[in-house]
């Protein structure tokens, strides 16, 4: 008996289905039925047709997963994908299903597969967890990608933190995140609700490869990094040009607004984080502004940040005509709960919008609430054009010095200020404004 079991396992082994060819790529679909493979969560169906897999639709049942037995951690996978222009899908990887967590929903990362006019196929979402980590509104280029009503080539690598992906030989993502070292990959049909016109839709999968050992990963230079390990540069963003503006551990690099030293009170540096400190009866504090030694022309600027509930700040910039602390300001505010978010002009005082000019024109998924960890961005041109961003998508643009610009100036606040927001070149202004709010991975680069 002891023989047998040996000789089938050498067989399985052995087998098409289980073999690696000779640059060590291994299938993970034997062509005729699933093994290998179970199915998690949702009761669409799936089955193996004509050498595919194939997902359909079932109304009243939340997303389904088709998942591998097996986890991986490091690999590149490759596989080809066909799906109907009305559907959502996505490719799960490193992602989890444990019953004493979330009652056994599969959670983790996912490579999107998006028909729609939104157009984020590739992108990267982090399911039932995070939400959206990496979305095309980062790389315009590859929202040309995908091919409708035609087969996709996905190409997904994970090595350590680096995750990046490929559509149609189009890279899309590049991400850097430790949250899941390992876990299950997962062919997701998803859930239609009640749409019965929605049922009965497919998606097809073939051509399914994976690659564990000895992997070569492959360089993306130009495409945009969201890297999430706090206050870290990769070498793919030091070659980009990216620097850091906070080490992490000091206040290294910051002096007070109009000062030539770091303030005495009002900020310190926590857990990795720089944080201004509230001002309250029992605890009395006088805080100010902090702006960066350095100054900026054109520049990218990427900064996390945290509020505590009720909080108000911003970050400003191309500050000076008026005062060390009067500038363009990038909003950071509770919108939930601070009085300001219905203050001004159509909502031109909430988060991530410039403050008192233009209002940020985003979605409430996309917006963290206090306590969490949000993710702000300010892309100033060298033509003068600057754009707000929220999580990975363009909340608002404009142009400095437009005729459009100057009248909603001249509506604002800072009307009384000659030539706002005008200066040449800028230090970045962190705005003290009493309440508890932490920044980290503050990271510029020159345009």
């Amino acid at each position: 008996m002891r023989k047998l079991q040996i000789l089938l396992a050498v067989l399985m082994l052995t087998s098409p289905a289980f073999a690696k060819d000779k640059a060590g790529w291994q299938s993970l679909f034997n062509g005729k039925d699933l093994t290998g493979w179970h199915q998690l969560n949702g009761q669409a169906k799936y089955h193996v047709e004509k050498g595919e897999i194939v997902g359909t639709t079932v109304a009243k049942t939340p997303n389904s997963f088709l998942c591998t037995d097996k986890d991986y951690g490091d690999f590149i996978l490759e596989l080809d994908l066909l799906v109907e222009n009305e559907m959502n899908s996505g490719i799960q990887f490193r992602s989890i299903s444990k019953p004493d967590v979330m009652n056994g929903r599969v959670h983790g990362y996912q490579c999107e597969v998006d028909p729609s006019a939104r157009a984020w196929s590739g992108g990267i979402y982090d399911e039932a967890r995070r939400g959206w980590l990496y979305t095309n509104e980062l790389n315009l280029n590859a929202k040309a990608a995908f091919k409708l009503g035609q087969w996709n080539h996905y190409r997904i690598e994970c090595v350590g933190s680096s995750i990046r992906t490929w559509l149609n030989d189009v890279p899309v993502s590049y991400l850097i995140d430790d949250m899941t070292p390992s876990g299950l990959i997962a062919l997701q049909v998803h859930g239609i609700g009640d749409a019965k016109d929605r049922e009965g839709k497919q998606i097809r999968w073939k051509n399914i490869r994976i690659k564990t050992t000895d992997l070569k990963t492959t360089e993306t230079p130009d495409v945009f990094v969201v890297n999430l390990l706090p206050n870290n540069l990769s070498e793919a963003e030091k070659l980009q040009g990216w620097k850091l503006l906070f080490d992490g551990k000091s206040t290294s690099g910051w002096k007070a607004a109009g000062q030539d030293k770091f303030p005495a009170e009002g900020w310190k540096v926590v857990e990795g984080t720089i944080m201004a400190v509230a001002n309250t009866k029992e605890k009395p504090v006088k805080g100010t502004d902090i702006v960066s030694d350095e100054k900026f022309a054109a520049f990218d600027m990427q900064f996390e940040f945290n509020f505590a509930e009720g909080a108000n700040s911003g970050v400003k910039y191309f500050v000076g005509n008026g005062g060390a602390g009067i500038g363009l300001e990038y909003q950071v505010l509770d919108d939930k709960k601070h009085p300001d978010a219905k203050m001004g002009v159509v909502g031109n005082r909430t988060m991530s919008s410039l403050y008192d000019l233009i209002p940020s024109d985003k979605q409430e998924r996309f917006t963290k609430p206090a306590g969490e960890w949000n993710i702000g961005r300010i892309v100033a041109y060298p033509n003068n054009r600057v754009e707000h961003y929220l999580n990975g998508v363009k909340v608002l643009e404009f142009v400095r010095g437009s005729n459009i610009y100057k009248a909603l100036v001249a509506r604002s606040k800072y009307a009384e200020y000659k030539d706002f927001g005008m200066i040449k070149e800028t230090p970045i202004l962190l705005q003290y404004h009493q309440d508890q709010v932490k920044f980290r991975s503050l990271k510029i680069r020159k345009l």
